[in-house]
């Protein structure tokens, strides 16, 4: 939950995460950092006082407590390997610094002084230098040193105190492993913790070199995925653990964090085609490592901080005042319910057809079917799932036997037959079974058509238009040559109806083309809605 603030946190805990059976959440550093409204100024500590942009102890407390509360365990991002970067200034909490001056703290020989120009890293080959230089000015801690050692246990222990469950080492990279090693083995019992190894081909420093103290952010993953979902085909993604990676049950994994989804080195929210929702459905169906999901807000700069004076704001499956919430997605939400669900259950009945499409089930627990090509997937599908019928939890969520979304229905032999849409996918599993109005991925059960009217309030510029596409053939299969075009008569609200097949439910997304002809997507995720037997209205705003 980046840049969330503690009481907007703990409510979310409490309202969605805890329900929808998340188990840990990621809280954003809690310690007095130098001032700014960069996101990146709460990444150089000023002190161990727990006063920030997001609230002081109390509310931090109040936080981990009330999460708990609601099923829900806390991960701190924590900072070992260094403090601030400015020569000098006050941090959130009042507190006054240097460089290598934190009065009560830190003095000059707690630091490392490398003696490159600007004591800074110029060469990753380097192990020395990459330990024990400073990450772009960064006053790096002396983390051989007894004291600091000491010191930066404490801090960790405070966390504990008040209930912290684990925690994020950022830059852990950056700091020796036997270091590291000395620090956590200070820290009172056993908390969960994940180090941000980030993987450099050739470089000296690897990922396994963590996985004693703990989970090992597996890079590598990021980059398999952003390249398979981008194009270059999923239909190698099955044995993972074969990559020489770090292994499965020592792996941290992610989609996006808030670093790559800044620096272009992950899929994010805008990537085209579906790219990350299906990748994120593909990183919490397959077994490999513990995924991570990224949450976070709509920005124009890369250094842009939160939104809403980091008060965090959901809406319904998706979020409001600038944040994404993606966390309440419905196909994100839907496939935590089903990674809980199958547990360890082994990956199976893997297949393959072409390039970008895969199916597999995990055990005879869950099955998915992920679609990353321009044209629908029509298939018999065999699982090891009992028969029965089963809510797709990617187009709707189960309720007291009630899916408020597609149904698959699995005959006894434990095959099913489905569509699915051009980047789409579906996802079903034992722990949500229902029955409802919509079977099948994209397909109903109504007859006849209704008229179903969308308006979209987009601003444009002379010569560019505004088309809506989406997973039915009425409506282009995802194809932006055949989308629809809307109409300017009532600008800046674009206006078409389409007739769609009645009692189904379907996605869809807005494009914009420009002069040239280029296309420009809607961020993610899909848009989502169904029909009846009666008229339907849809008014959105483009984003």
């Amino acid at each position: 939950m980046f840049e969330w603030d503690w009481a907007s946190l703990a409510s979310e805990c409490t309202n969605f995460l805890g329900p929808a059976g998340y188990g840990y959440v990621q809280a954003s550093p809690a310690q007095e950092t130098i001032t700014g409204t960069q996101w990146w100024t709460d990444y150089q500590p000023v002190s161990y006082t727990l006063t920030g942009k997001r609230g002081d102890r109390t509310a931090y407390k109040n936080m981990i407590d009330t999460c708990h509360a609601a099923g829900v365990k806390v991960i701190a991002d924590t900072l070992f390997n260094h403090m601030a970067g400015s020569d000098s200034g006050t941090g959130t909490a009042g507190s006054t610094f240097t460089h290598y001056n934190y009065p009560g703290i830190y003095q000059y020989q707690d630091f490392h002084h490398c003696g490159t120009p600007g004591d800074d890293i110029s060469n990753y080959d380097n192990r020395t230098e990459v330990q024990t230089c400073e990450l772009e000015n960064l006053a790096d801690l002396n983390t051989e040193s007894e004291y600091v050692r000491s010191r930066l246990a404490e801090y960790g222990n405070d966390l504990l105190s008040l209930g912290v469950d684990g925690f994020r080492l950022d830059a852990a990279k950056h700091i020796a492993i036997d270091s590291l090693t000395n620090i956590t083995s200070r820290l009172t019992g056993s908390p969960y913790i994940t180090s941000e190894t980030i993987y450099g081909a050739g470089e000296p420093i690897q990922p396994s070199e963590y996985t004693g103290i703990g989970d090992a952010q597996e890079f590598r993953y990021t980059s398999a995925l952003q390249s398979a979902f981008g194009g270059s085909g999923i239909s190698g993604l099955q044995n993972l653990d074969s990559n020489g990676w770090v292994p499965s049950d020592r792996a941290n994994v992610f989609v996006a964090n808030h670093d790559t989804e800044r620096g272009g080195s992950s899929l994010n929210h805008n990537s085209p085609n579906n790219a990350y929702v299906l990748a994120t459905i593909f990183s919490l169906a397959h077994p490999y490592g513990t995924p991570s999901i990224l949450s976070s807000y709509s920005f124009t700069n890369s250094d842009d901080g939160a939104p809403n004076n980091n008060v965090g704001t959901c809406s319904g499956s998706g979020g409001s005042n600038g944040w994404l919430c993606q966390h309440r997605w419905t196909a994100f939400a839907g496939m935590v319910g089903f990674r809980n669900n199958v547990g360890s259950a082994a990956l199976n009945n893997w297949v393959s057809p072409g390039s970008n499409q895969i199916a597999f089930g995990r055990g005879s627990a869950g099955f998915v079917v992920i679609n990353n090509q321009g044209s629908s997937w029509s298939g018999t599908f065999t699982t090891s799932l009992a028969a029965g019928t089963y809510c797709d939890v990617i187009s709707g969520s189960s309720s007291s036997g009630t899916c408020s979304g597609n149904t698959i229905t699995v005959a006894s032999d434990g095959t099913f037959s489905a569509t699915v849409g051009a980047y789409d996918a579906l996802a079903i599993h034992t722990g949500a079974t229902g029955t409802a109005g919509q079977t099948g991925s994209g397909g109903g059960s109504g007859s006849g058509t209704v008229a179903v009217s969308f308006a979209v309030t987009a601003t444009t510029t002379y010569g560019e238009n505004i088309y809506l596409t989406g997973s039915s053939s009425q409506l282009g299969s995802w194809s932006a040559a055949n989308a629809i075009a809307l109409s300017s008569a009532s600008y800046p609200v674009w206006k078409a109806t389409v007739s769609l097949p009645a009692g189904t439910s379907f996605q869809y997304k807005y494009i914009r083309k420009e002069t040239d002809g280029s296309v420009v997507w809607e961020s993610d995720p899909n848009r989502s809605s169904s029909t009846s037997s009666s008229a339907l209205t849809l008014t959105d705003t483009w984003r």
